[in-house]
């Protein structure tokens, strides 16, 4: 896994996190009000899930970050369990709820995939090179 790979994946992260962030915050107020009471609940129940997930990948990407860096080297940082929204549940959410519902847990899947491919050795030269690449 490259530099630029983790850090393209760490930028769409944040970047979802901020969304986030300012939907959960601000907007949800009102469309989370137009629901019926279990649907509030419902609600409140899928922005933790979404949020979990961006911290479990936040801090898998993190973890990776530093590994290229050489401030960690033991290998381990595996991606913690983040819960799936159940298709019945998605469909009563909000639009906009169910757009970071779907984006978030397609950068998790994709985290997923990653974490669970093989890992290559990588050689000494290699290393090096990505520690000159991540140091500009």
């Amino acid at each position: 896994m490259t530099p630029r790979l983790i850090e393209s994946l760490y930028l769409e992260a944040m970047v979802l996190a901020d969304e986030a962030r300012g939907y959960f915050d601000h907007v949800a107020q009102n469309d989370r009000d137009v629901l019926g009471a279990a649907d509030r609940v419902a609600f409140s129940c899928e922005s933790l899930k979404v949020t979990t997930r961006l911290m479990h990948i936040i801090a898998w990407l993190l973890h990776r970050k530093a590994e290229a860096a050489g401030e960690v080297i033991d290998g381990g940082g595996r991606l913690g369990h983040a819960a799936t929204t159940e298709p019945v549940v998605r469909d009563i959410m909000p639009e906009a709820a169910r757009a970071l519902i779907a984006a978030t847990s397609d950068l998790y899947d994709r985290i997923v995939r990653l974490d669970n491919a093989p890992r290559a050795e990588e050689s000494p030269a290699r290393a090096l090179m990505n520690r000159l690449q991540g140091a500009f």
